[in-house]
């Protein structure tokens, strides 16, 4: 069974899709701790199925790394198979990367390499084009650079804002975030083989 924390910043609704997707018991994963850097909303989804948190708030630390050793040493406590991205709006130091690597993935709200950044969904309507997309990928550290997993293109409506596209853009993140963790657990998916192969 594929053990896996969950690292959040705010409503965590990527969270609570996999928890749903998980509480299926033929499901071959299952969420251990869910952690963040700030009072998140998501919390509420992890105390619903009884999963505990952690917090380890960016604020109080004077450096990214201290805040990363912080966060690496709530991680070693669960040693989970698996390190999730679900909304963290932090930059991981690269120690915790190094450290973890290949093992922490990441959605992203558009079809990479195009439109990294926190501000994809946006970056893709001021660009004009008629599609984007979603992608789960092993995180770097670079910025939304590491190899991909899995993605999806999306089309851009007429009259589309960024709310509208980025809600249409959710569920397609939501499942395919949950068909590679599903895929890592049976051993369809070998992160270690996808990031040897990646290019340099």
């Amino acid at each position: 069974m594929l053990t896996v924390a969950v690292l959040i910043s705010g409503t965590g609704s990527n969270l609570r899709a996999l928890l749903d997707a998980v509480a299926d018991p033929e499901f071959p994963a299952r969420i251990v701790v869910v952690g963040a850097d700030r009072e998140a909303e998501g919390f509420a989804h992890a105390e619903d199925y009884g999963i505990p948190t952690f917090m380890v708030p960016f604020a109080r630390f004077a450096t990214r790394e201290e805040w990363g050793s912080e966060l690496a040493e709530q991680l070693d406590v669960w040693q989970p198979d698996l390190v999730v991205l679900s909304g963290l709006m932090r930059l991981l130091p690269a120690d915790l990367v190094d450290a973890w690597s290949p093992r922490i993935i990441n959605t992203h709200p558009a079809y990479l390499p195009e439109f990294p950044g926190a501000h994809g969904v946006r970056d893709a309507l001021s660009a004009g084009v008629v599609q984007t997309g979603a992608s789960v990928i092993i995180v770097d550290n670079g910025v939304d650079s590491g190899p991909i997993l899995a993605q999806e293109r999306v089309p851009v409506l007429p009259g589309d804002d960024e709310h509208a596209l980025h809600e249409r853009i959710k569920p397609v993140e939501r499942r395919l975030l949950i068909d590679v963790v599903r895929r890592v657990a049976t051993g369809d998916l070998d992160l270690a083989a996808v990031s040897a192969s990646a290019p340099l």
